[in-house]
């Protein structure tokens, strides 16, 4: 596609590769393009160029998107800002909307995607001047009279009805006199309906616009008569009600109120982006639930063991000193005693540490995570389940792993998850490996975990990660492990993949992640 007339890009990617391409598709399409390989640079370059539009990516060093967005609006109020994130970062995403992003597209971006989202970028600036210059007329006209409000308004129509976002006029008594397209089609009315016989307070609940007023009438929001990105809710005239981001500017005539003008943002796609994140959010933690369920049985077993020894041989120490004085030879071995003691009390404290680390819900926080340490809870967790179902455990893991970038609970999740489907995959024991290496060609850590098990038929391999689908008899599970390392894996910007042969054999998942 090309475009009629030029409009001016600034570009922030810390990936050279990606700026280059952007870089050619945007300007094979009409653009002026200028790109920048940071969060300031690419600042300064809005500074210098007054863009219409800026494309910048979320995850960068030092200045992110967020960062950028906040300046970029505070500094060019006017710009239509595109933020690009990765797959599964919806929370980003919604909080980008939230700080007055026009769009977001999703790594790796498609021409497609590019195309559509500038596309609703150059409408909503459009749009956006448009109506501050309708505003600003409508601030220098000195109406007289309703009647020639709404003549500005009517040649102003077309204008107005190009904004994506729904635009209310009211005069000094609250009389509608302003109701553009988006907004007959937010609330399910006809302007027909509304101009000249309701109120604006039809459009709110009393409260929501008692409170509206008083904060209009402070500084808070931009300044005393003005209100800038604020939340609230509109209803139809049904009573539905509609969570909203609105501005609202007072029209001054002689330093009097003479009407009000909004602009709404409907947030109920926006609440829907978040309403899922907490489905999600939910989901992990439900199969967290059963991973420690499944693990409790083992665990038990696997502390009653040192529990044991400890017993033993504290009544045998017991016993010993009810005899009398301690012999030099029964001090020594009263020492080798207490040395088991502690080895096995240090053992009991590891398990239930990891067990407790593992248990706990926590929000997801990324940090540095070292992976040995990782990998060995999760082994320990497990151990006493693989040698109940006389499972063979080999680890080739290196001890010096580079750290990567993530959740510590949800990565053990993760291999937690993995090694239970290995372990279930071998009812009649075989041998699980666990293998990691530092693939330092393409920057990530390779994890694979691989079972001598019953295998995966090639019908159900394109499914296994999908919610829900199982391949296990019913009633024991419900298919979400899989599910939930392939969210996991995939907002910790990794990969994860399988390979199988049905009828026994060798099945392996690999999950490859940046370091």
């Amino acid at each position: 596609m090309t475009i009629e007339h030029p409009w001016r890009i600034v570009l922030i990617d810390d990936e050279a590769d990606i700026r280059e391409v952007l870089s050619i598709s945007l300007q094979d399409a009409g653009y002026e393009v200028a790109a920048a390989s940071n969060g300031k640079a690419g600042l300064d370059l809005c500074d210098e160029l007054d863009p219409q539009i800026l494309i910048t990516d979320i995850r960068m060093p030092g200045m992110d998107g967020l960062q950028v967005l906040e300046a970029a609006k505070k500094a060019h109020p006017e710009m239509e800002v595109i933020v690009a994130t990765a797959y599964g970062e919806m929370d980003v995403a919604i909080r980008a909307l939230q700080l007055d992003a026009s769009d977001f597209i999703t790594k790796p971006v498609s021409d497609e995607a590019l195309h559509l989202a500038l596309r609703r970028a150059r409408e909503r600036y459009e749009a956006r001047r448009q109506v501050a210059d309708y505003t600003l007329l409508l601030e220098l006209e000195n109406v007289e009279t309703t009647r020639e409000l709404l003549d500005s308004i009517s040649f102003q129509r077309r204008l107005i009805d190009s904004s994506m976002d729904g635009i209310l006029g009211c005069d000094r008594d609250g009389t509608v006199i302003t109701f553009n397209r988006a907004l007959e089609e937010m609330l399910g009315l006809s302007r027909y309906e509304v101009l000249g016989r309701r109120r604006v307070e039809a459009f709110f609940a009393e409260g929501d616009l008692r409170a509206l007023e008083r904060d209009l009438a402070e500084d808070r929001y931009g300044g005393a008569g003005r209100l800038s990105l604020y939340e609230t809710r509109i209803r139809t005239l049904e009573g539905l009600s509609i969570p909203v981001q609105v501005s609202v500017t007072e029209i001054l005539e002689r330093g009097e109120r003479d009407g009000l003008v909004f602009f709404f943002r409907d947030l109920r796609n926006i609440r829907r982006l978040e309403r899922e994140m907490a489905d999600q959010a939910k989901i992990l933690h439900q199969d967290k639930m059963m991973s420690l369920g499944r693990l409790a049985a083992s665990v038990v077993h696997e502390i009653n063991n040192p529990l044991s020894g400890i017993l033993n041989y504290a009544r045998l120490m017991k016993r010993i000193l009810e005899r009398g004085r301690l012999t030099e030879e029964q001090i020594g071995k009263f020492r080798g005693y207490l040395d088991l003691v502690e080895s096995e009390t240090g053992r009991c404290s590891g398990i239930v540490s990891s067990l407790l680390s593992f248990s706990r819900r926590s929000r997801p926080e990324f940090t540095t995570v070292d992976v040995n340490g990782l990998l060995e809870r999760s082994v320990l967790l497990s151990r006493h389940k693989m040698e109940l179902q006389e499972i063979e455990l080999k680890v080739d893991v290196p001890g010096d792993l580079p750290a990567v970038q993530g959740d510590p609970s949800q990565l053990q999740q993760c291999m937690i998850n993995l090694i239970f489907n290995a372990i279930d995959a071998m009812p009649h024991g075989g041998r699980l490996t666990i293998r990691a290496a530092h693939d330092q060609a393409e920057g990530r850590l390779v994890v694979t975990v691989e079972d001598t098990g019953t295998g995966i038929d090639p019908a159900s391999l394109p499914h296994i990660f999908e919610p829900f689908f199982t391949t296990k008899q019913e009633g024991y599970g419900v298919g979400l492990g899989l599910s939930t390392v392939y969210g996991i894996v995939e907002r910790h910007h990794g990969a994860v993949e399988v390979e199988s042969r049905p009828g026994g054999g060798r099945t392996v998942f690999t999950i490859r992640l940046p370091v």
